[in-house]
């Protein structure tokens, strides 16, 4: 009976300074040798997943924002992906007309880009371009109408809750929509994605690439609860929302504590 073992990254696998631990990463690499399914799933890109967690072999397709995309490890091929309808427009006219200036995810010429408009990024959205220093990805545009360009697949929107809450209560329930503090910031963030986009889905289809009959995740955040409620068992990290620790087959220790490894490290 094989079994897909799949792990949240930001507080969960990762340490709170980013990090993995030297433990983790021979633990996991121990398992992969060894013949053991791992994979991750991450609201991070491919490009910040891959920096964060140097060091592990990974030998599956990699799950990233939220499921947006399947990711081949060793050569970066898109394996599926997700992308909203033309009506997405609607919903960022929306964001704009309510002065919400989002960070807009697409594909242009085949390249990854995230764009946005540096006269008009709050401050949290100043934070988090902070550290993206450098990323290829980063695409700051002069004018609204050069934010729908390209194939969209993902939106981000940083400001205060105050801004954020109405519209994630318009427009939740037509896509898939992930509202939570960021784990490091602090800062409340709104995320848009085709409904059909989560991490329970892109599970879903690696298990099938592989022919699993089993699925044991790990996650911290309520951006898991769609993973969990599809996995056969689930485990909470410690530093997790209670929302996630009420449904989770277990809590095991923190990120902090190497949680995930510890129990890894319990079927080796």
């Amino acid at each position: 009976m094989k079994t897909l073992y799949v792990s949240d990254l930001d507080g969960t696998l990762l340490h709170s300074d980013e990090t993995l631990s030297p433990f983790t990463i021979q633990t996991i690499n121990e398992l992969v040798s060894k013949g053991i399914l791992f994979s991750y799933a991450t609201a991070r890109s491919y490009v910040t997943a891959s920096k964060a967690t140097k060091g592990i072999t990974a030998a599956l397709p990699l799950i990233v924002y939220n499921g947006a995309m399947i990711i081949h490890n060793n050569t970066g091929e898109k394996l599926k992906f997700n992308r909203f309808a033309d009506d997405v427009h609607n919903l960022l006219r929306d964001l704009l007309l309510h002065e919400v200036y989002p960070l807009v995810y697409s594909l242009r010429e085949g390249r990854e880009r995230f764009s946005y408009i540096p006269s008009r990024c709050s401050r949290g959205m100043n934070a988090f371009l902070s550290t993206r220093e450098g990323d290829p990805r980063r695409n700051p545009v002069q004018g609204v109408e050069d934010l729908f360009q390209g194939e969209v697949f993902y939106i981000t929107c940083i400001d205060e809750n105050e801004k954020l809450l109405p519209l994630y209560r318009r427009h939740g329930a037509a896509y898939h929509t992930v509202y939570a503090r960021d784990f490091y910031s602090g800062e409340q963030w709104l995320e848009f994605m085709p409904r059909e986009t989560s991490k329970a889905n892109a599970v879903h289809q690696l298990k099938e690439m592989y022919g699993c009959s089993r699925v044991v995740a790990f996650g911290d955040g309520t951006n898991d609860l769609d993973m969990f409620r599809m996995a056969d068992e689930c485990y909470a990290v410690e530093n997790a929302a209670e929302e996630l620790k009420r449904i989770a087959t277990g809590v095991i220790p923190s990120n902090d504590k190497d949680g995930v490894a510890q129990w890894l490290k319990t079927i080796m």
